[in-house]
């Protein structure tokens, strides 16, 4: 087993692979146990497998760190990860802990640490890296970093004291949004409110998309009215008008007057539509233009890298105005028709007027049903003058139709542990449990 010396945070992420070379995770964080005189001692990894699971790797599976990789015996216990009493995890709950130097120089943040195996074949925490106050009174200055012992050192945080997350949030910055809702969601409640509160609005809302509503309204709910409604305005509308159709009307309101007036316009007409009609599951910012626009137009507008894939699969052209409500609307042109055409194609003459729109009061079943039927990704959804209101897309539709619970459903047992035992075979080893 390699002996090198391994910060966590540079571990976090690290892929996971069995004996023969077969990917079965990444590390999304290391759990110690406190000892009395020496330093924490390491006992496994919390993995990321399929299906977004948090899982617990007993160090003595692994076989090797190094260049960026985690090798293992093979065998993964599959059940969910739940940390025991006395187990601590590095990322989620130790780094950002306030400490004091025990030579009288001041007290420091933990920023990382670093673990590293003895020739037992015991792995500990070996070294921290902190950062000290910063001395000058520049808003933008940092204190300065040193590295210490875990002997050198006393841990100082107080009672109450709020743990800083702004290491942890910087572990996180990689992570698709799907997996940082997973991620928080996998957190002591205290420590989630923390690290929701360090996030830049933009990742914050990103997340909040993808948690169940009574973990979004609980995050909504620790954040002050001005930060909340910042947050809202960088949500996509339907999610923003779902998110608030949850809360007490008159929160909702003060938020809605927070927002900034056009997103709140947006979120005030979802907001008039039921949650199980195809106006309640719309977003209202689909891409919109005039049938002289040109092929080379559309394409550039579907390249901005914020919008949603869904949305990026097809143009709704119409009559002025072209924001929602739009006028009369002519048809679609999905993209990947117009990469069939010269960049100065006029999108009417390649308008598909055949594909027919969805009510704004149709139901979320008959949306289904038309999305399922033209193999579609996205539909227009238009009001009795057809014109167009928005576009339902199939990621709103799925998170209609699926449980309330589905983010955080584990998948099956059965096939996770038929994979990892496949594995255990290659080394001639059953499977254990934690």
């Amino acid at each position: 087993m390699s002996t090198q010396r391994v910060f966590v945070a540079r571990l976090a992420g690290c892929a996971v692979f069995d004996p023969v070379g077969d990917r079965l995770g990444k590390v999304r964080d290391v759990v110690m146990v406190y000892r009395k005189t020496a330093a924490p001692r390491v006992i496994g990894l919390v993995v990321e497998i399929p299906g977004r699971r948090h899982v617990f790797l007993s160090i003595g599976r692994v076989t090797s760190i190094r260049a960026g990789q985690v090798i293992t015996t093979g065998l993964i216990n599959v059940r969910r990860f739940q940390p025991r009493p006395g187990e601590v995890r590095v990322l989620a709950e130790y780094l950002g802990r306030r400490v004091r130097l025990t030579d009288g120089s001041g007290t420091a943040v933990v920023e990382d640490a670093a673990i590293e195996q003895d020739r037992h074949g015991e792995w500990a925490i070996a070294q921290l890296f902190l950062r000290k106050a910063k001395t000058s009174a520049s808003p933008f200055a940092k204190g300065p970093t040193t590295f210490a012992n875990w002997n050198e050192v006393a841990e100082q945080q107080q009672p109450g004291e709020a743990q800083s997350a702004e290491q942890l949030v910087a572990t996180y910055s990689e992570l698709h949004a799907a997996d940082l809702a997973t991620t928080l969601l996998d957190l002591p409640e205290q420590r989630m409110f923390e690290v929701a509160e360090e996030l830049p609005d933009e990742r914050l809302a990103d997340a909040l998309e993808e948690m169940p509503e009574d973990e979004q309204v609980g995050i909504l709910d620790r954040l002050g009215d001005e930060r909340a409604a910042d947050v809202l305005d960088e949500m996509e509308p339907d999610d923003a008008a779902d998110l608030l159709a949850q809360l007490p009307p008159e929160r909702l309101e003060q938020l809605l007057a927070l927002m900034e007036p056009e997103e709140a316009d947006d979120v005030r007409m979802l907001l008039r539509y039921g949650p199980d009609t195809a106006g309640g599951l719309m977003t209202t910012e689909p891409i919109i233009l005039s049938a002289d626009a040109t092929v080379a137009e559309a394409l550039a507008l579907i390249r901005r890298h914020e919008l949603h894939p869904a949305l990026a699969a097809a143009v709704f052209v119409t009559l002025p105005p072209f924001e929602t409500p739009t006028g009369r609307l002519l048809g679609v042109v999905h993209f990947q028709r117009m990469l069939r055409y010269p960049p100065h194609e006029r999108l009417g003459a390649i308008l598909d007027d055949n594909l027919e729109p969805v009510s704004v009061t149709a139901s979320a079943a008959e949306a289904a049903r038309m999305l399922a039927s033209y193999d579609l990704v996205s539909l227009p959804v238009i009001d009795v003058a057809h014109r167009l209101v928005g576009a339902i897309s199939v990621d709103d539709v799925l998170d209609y139709l699926l449980p309330d619970d589905w983010r955080t459903q584990d998948v099956d047992e059965t096939d996770t542990a038929a994979q990892t035992e496949t594995a255990a075979e290659s080394t001639g080893e059953t499977s254990g449990t934690r």
